[in-house]
């Protein structure tokens, strides 16, 4: 997710979406592929218009706005961000699903549904020193460079990412079963939700159901009719498209799309 409510400028697999190209995409909101692969860069300044919520994508973020250090964990449902005054500056960069835990050290269970300082995850040495670089850096896309730097070095450390995380995520991006999936990686059905609980922050029915949802809003914000996103992103019908979408964002469609 984005902190302050973004479009999702990475796919399932890591990939960067068409989002992603440093253009303003509305309100002051901007991405750019990141250096790091499957990871964007976002910037951000509030207005005074409501801030819009933060929709389950799956991701992690590592941010830093008004002089902290943050970590915002993958959604279940719609963050509605509290107390943000206009004028509030967030840079962000957005880890495609399984990329976090290697980064903040802590298995994507642990973060769900939470935003937390990255020094209740880090040794506290190491997010000063990170804190002084970030705050030294002047410009959002300075900031940005020290948040790239800061992951790289952690995902460095962390050694080469289990490929069957990525694996699982495509497959189930593209609507494969569950237990097909876990005969995929030669896993059973219970070892393949415990990898994803670590890894994702869910579990494997529940990230599929968060991928399509992002399938659908991109299809959707490209002018896709309705009825064809509902196929084409691997719904029922139209009608089980619009109880999917209040469940996991919390309004429907139409209202997604028309604001911020």
């Amino acid at each position: 997710m984005c902190e302050t409510g973004g479009p999702p400028g990475v796919s399932a697999v890591g990939e960067v979406s068409g989002a992603a190209t440093g253009a303003e995409v509305y309100g002051g909101y901007r991405e750019r592929p990141s250096g790091m692969a499957g990871a964007v860069v976002w910037t951000r300044t509030t207005s005074a218009a409501p801030v819009r919520p933060v929709l389950p994508d799956g991701c992690t973020d590592l941010i830093w706005s008004e002089g902290r250090l943050l970590v915002a964990g993958p959604d279940t449902g719609p963050h509605h961000p509290d107390g943000v005054p206009p004028g509030t500056r967030y840079t962000g960069v957005r880890f495609a699903p399984g990329r976090g835990p290697a980064v903040f050290g802590v298995p994507a269970r642990e973060l769900r549904d939470r935003r937390v300082p990255l020094a209740d995850l880090w040794p506290a040495g190491r997010v000063r020193e990170a804190a002084e670089r970030a705050a030294a850096a002047g410009t959002p896309g300075a900031v940005a460079r020290v948040l790239e730097r800061t992951a790289a070095a952690r995902l460095r450390e962390a050694g080469p990412p289990d490929g069957r995380t990525a694996a699982v995520a495509a497959a189930l991006a593209r609507g494969r079963p569950v237990a097909e999936v876990a005969l995929s990686v030669a896993l059973s059905a219970r070892q393949l939700h415990r990898l994803s609980l670590d890894a994702f922050g869910y579990g494997p029915k529940t990230l599929a159901r968060v991928l399509r949802l992002v399938r659908a809003l991109d299809l959707a914000r490209a002018g896709v009719p309705w009825a064809e996103v509902a196929a084409r992103a691997g719904y029922a019908d139209q009608a089980h498209l619009a109880r999917e979408v209040k469940s996991l964002a919390g309004a429907p469609m139409g209202v997604l799309l028309t604001s911020g």
